[in-house]
């Protein structure tokens, strides 16, 4: 991907690094490993962006998931959660923004007692606020093309949605299906990516691409230091 001056190599996301969290075991036992979906990290679009968002803690990054069936189930990311913001009992955050195609955002709290299926297509933004793990879902037949901003000093942790073997749910071709690891199964809830009245409290508009922010990147604060900024948080499942 050329993205402003820099061709970018991405990080390749392949099924054999998935297994684990893949609902339709029969098709995976006949599966060969394949690309699943690309990651481009840390992107800017000249040099003077690069330092700004170095020197507030943030990185831009791309993802692209191709369509695509795994057995009866749709396409997903891994899935993972956040560690917390260090002297603090409060995990980082992450902002998406659907760039191309449409997504669907599974978040679930840590304890599991609050699972949440968002609905985003193209110029919807998705806050992922403090305390959920998630993942991401194509459950289309385009290519899904999305943005996020996070912090840059911390790394994903993995191993909980691995140990679980996925989700909650697992969203296949027949709907959402439980994860029976899960015990008691959390009750989900579904909406939509939020309107512009909850956007502009976090900054954003719906019709304009978020990367403009990084002109003004202490819009972005709640994303480096959430625990500031609880109450703001309460509104982003709202």
């Amino acid at each position: 991907m050329k993205f402003g001056d820099r061709v970018v190599k991405p990080d390749v996301r392949r099924l054999d690094d998935m297994r684990e969290v893949i609902y339709d075991k029969e098709w995976l036992s006949n599966a060969k490993d394949i690309n699943l979906y690309y990651m481009y990290r840390d992107l800017y679009k000249n040099e003077h962006d690069r330092d700004l968002l170095i020197s507030h803690d943030l990185r831009y990054d791309i993802t692209i998931i191709p369509p695509f069936m795994l057995g009866s189930e749709y396409v997903k990311t891994m899935g993972h959660y956040h560690p917390q913001v260090p002297s603090t009992e409060v995990t980082y955050p992450l902002l998406y923004e659907v760039l191309e195609g449409e997504a669907v955002y599974l978040m679930q709290r840590e304890d599991y007692k609050d699972v949440v299926s968002i609905g985003a297509s193209t110029g919807d933004k998705v806050l992922i606020p403090p305390g959920y793990g998630h993942i991401t879902i194509n459950a289309s037949n385009r290519c899904l093309k999305m943005a996020n901003f996070v912090a840059r000093s911390f790394s994903s942790i993995y191993g909980i949605m691995k140990e679980m073997g996925g989700a909650a749910y697992f969203l296949t071709e027949n709907g959402y299906i439980p994860n029976k690891k899960y015990s008691p199964i959390p009750p989900r809830k579904d909406i939509h990516a939020p309107g512009n009245d909850v956007l502009a409290d976090f900054g954003l508009k719906k019709g304009r691409e978020m990367y403009s922010l990084v002109k003004k990147p202490d819009i972005l604060k709640y994303l480096t230091s959430p625990q500031d900024y609880l109450d703001l948080f309460e509104i982003a499942l709202s």
